[in-house]
């Protein structure tokens, strides 16, 4: 009994992984005291949201240095804690983090953001054709919702609203077009996506153009055409491609 006590000492002394291999069946009950419930939210990710969304939002221009000093003043929180949520942007490609120089907002030339848009269209049309002969019921009413609430968006002045509905509009497309690793890729561009949707969004006229083109997607989706899917994604990207353009050359 003594030798037995001593081990189960020994065991709650271990990380918990370890724990678990060293009883698997006598310490499989959680102490009433051990909490691991994990929060939905953490500083770094509030963080990183409320920075991505300036940056859609234009409040840091192309080029301009971000002070993470004044950064950590306005967000009200620590230089750590902001450190690891530039990290995430700059994998997101949306700063840059020079050494000796800090991180800044990234100026994209021309070249690169036609890069970005021709993968965008090898992804999304592909993934609009493919989602036509997929979709259930229940998801083809979720992208309708989506589409409703980007309409609503494109009637206002929220230019933030208009950017994340469209982005959900499209993920509901991805998730539903049977190829994971297509919608993982996709991912990777979501955010300069988004950002390019901000400066287009920004456009005289631009909201309204996007939404007839959307249900243009949605409607030969609801078909069932794959054709006409994807055709009507190919059309949406080239018309937002050219708005990003006509944005860049005017500075908006």
């Amino acid at each position: 009994m003594t030798r037995r006590h001593s081990r189960d000492q020994i065991c709650l002394q271990l990380p918990l992984p370890l724990l678990a291999a060293a009883g698997r069946t006598r310490f499989q009950t959680m102490p009433p005291d051990l909490n691991l419930r994990v929060l939905p939210r953490t500083v770094q990710q509030e963080t990183v949201e409320k920075l991505r969304l300036a940056i859609f939002s234009g409040v840091f221009e192309p080029g301009s240095r971000l002070i993470e000093s004044q950064l950590c003043v306005q967000l009200g929180i620590s230089r750590p804690s902001l450190r690891e949520a530039l990290r995430s942007l700059a994998a997101e490609r949306l700063i840059d983090i020079v050494p000796n120089r800090g991180p800044s907002i990234p100026t994209l030339t021309w070249e690169e953001v036609t890069a970005i848009y021709e993968v965008r269209e090898l992804l999304e049309v592909e993934a609009a054709g493919r989602c036509s002969q997929m979709i259930s019921a229940e998801q083809l009413q979720a992208l309708e919702n989506t589409l409703h609430a980007f309409e609503k968006a494109a009637s206002s002045k929220d230019s933030l609203a208009r950017v994340t509905t469209a982005a959900d509009f499209y993920s509901v497309i991805l998730a539903n077009c049977g190829n994971p690793i297509l919608e993982e890729i996709h991912r990777g561009l979501v955010a300069r996506i988004s950002l390019f949707r901000s400066r287009s969004m920004s456009l005289e006229g631009r909201a309204a153009s996007s939404l007839a083109e959307m249900k243009e997607i949605y409607d030969a989706i609801a078909a069932g055409d794959e054709k006409a899917a994807r055709k009507a994604a190919g059309k949406h990207i080239l018309e937002a491609m050219a708005a990003t353009k006509r944005s860049m050359d005017s500075g908006s």
